[in-house]
């Protein structure tokens, strides 16, 4: 049976790759700071740990695993990165956990290690038309990330590309573009955009008044859950180190992201538009060198994700108001 270590398996993403691990025949074992919120976790074994520090790093990654997923992280969305408040934690922290982890995996002699990067390495420089956004993998450099949380990405990536030259170790990295869905965080400000007017919408009644940050017309993409594991599959299982770009390029605005939740709701809303951290203006995942290597990309609509995320999120909010 081949094996997998799955790091920051209680957040969002690494709780929905177990369970993809494990339907595909793996033992799987998880380790995070917590228990998953929403649902038990499908790991064969799960280890409340803390990264940051070397001796759980070894503790866990203990034997010369099929795989390890490297997703854990100090994040969140725009509310949480852009604000300036939390640099020196999402530098420390992260930092911290990829320098253990890489070192741990290195010496339990991982037959192959990922990394979860993000889109916010590209350069400020690139993304300020929204309507043309350059994020070819190619464009990383010279860097000019938006936030302290994509200069320590971009630092990452290097890392992990120095132990593949250094040590043989092989290494897949992938940059993600806003992955969103059911059973992640959708209140307390470490939210993202879909989750955050998911919450908003259903928790306003028809005719009311939600709140956006800017004034909406910055473009995004949005991936969900189910084609960001596939594209992490794929990946593991080529000959393709990396880095590339695993996103939608179904590029919309904020309000138009915001329209399409009122849509799906069935509510008629007003947006009231307001200042807030926004990040780069325009970004949006080009998929040519992921068609190129790997023969796949994304290709269901926002709108599929969006409902099932919308429903998920709509019945936690009723929950609350039980309470």
């Amino acid at each position: 049976m081949k094996t997998a270590l799955v790091c920051g398996a209680g957040g969002f993403i690494g709780s929905h790759l177990v369970k993809r691990l494990k339907k595909e025949g793996y033992w799987v074992r998880g380790v995070d700071l917590k228990h998953t919120e929403f649902s038990k976790t499908a790991a064969d074994d799960f280890v409340i740990g803390d990264l940051r520090d070397p001796r759980v790093c070894d503790q866990v990654c203990d034997k010369p695993f099929d795989g390890v997923y490297q997703l854990a992280a100090d994040m969140g969305g725009a509310g949480f990165v852009f604000t300036g408040e939390h640099d020196a934690a999402i530098m420390h922290n992260s930092a911290s956990i990829n320098l253990n982890m890489l070192e741990s995996a290195r010496k339990a002699k991982v037959k192959r290690i990922f990394y979860s990067s993000s889109a916010c390495i590209y350069p400020e420089y690139n993304q300020r038309d929204p309507n043309n956004p350059k994020c070819s993998e190619d464009s990383a450099y010279p860097a000019a990330p938006d936030s302290e949380y994509g200069w320590e990405k971009l630092f990452s990536e290097r890392l992990y590309l120095s132990y593949a030259r250094n040590y043989g170790m092989q290494v897949r990295i992938a940059r993600f573009h806003n992955i969103f869905g059911e059973e992640g965080t959708w209140e307390g400000g470490r939210e993202k955009a879909p989750a955050a007017f998911c919450r908003k919408v259903a928790e306003t009644p028809d005719g009311g008044v939600i709140e956006a940050w800017g004034d909406g017309e910055q473009t995004r993409s949005f991936l969900y859950i189910e084609e960001c594991l596939e594209g992490v599959r794929r990946l593991m299982d080529s000959d393709f180190q990396g880095p590339v770009n695993i996103g939608s390029e179904e590029m919309v605005t904020i309000n138009q992201l915001a329209a399409q939740v009122m849509g799906i709701a069935g509510k008629k809303m007003t947006i009231n538009h307001k200042p807030g951290p926004l990040g780069v203006r325009g970004r949006n995942s080009d998929n040519k060198l992921l068609r190129e290597k790997l023969g796949w990309a994304p290709s269901k609509p926002m709108d599929y994700g969006l409902r099932i995320t919308y429903k998920w999120i709509a019945e936690q909010v009723a929950a609350k108001k039980k309470q």
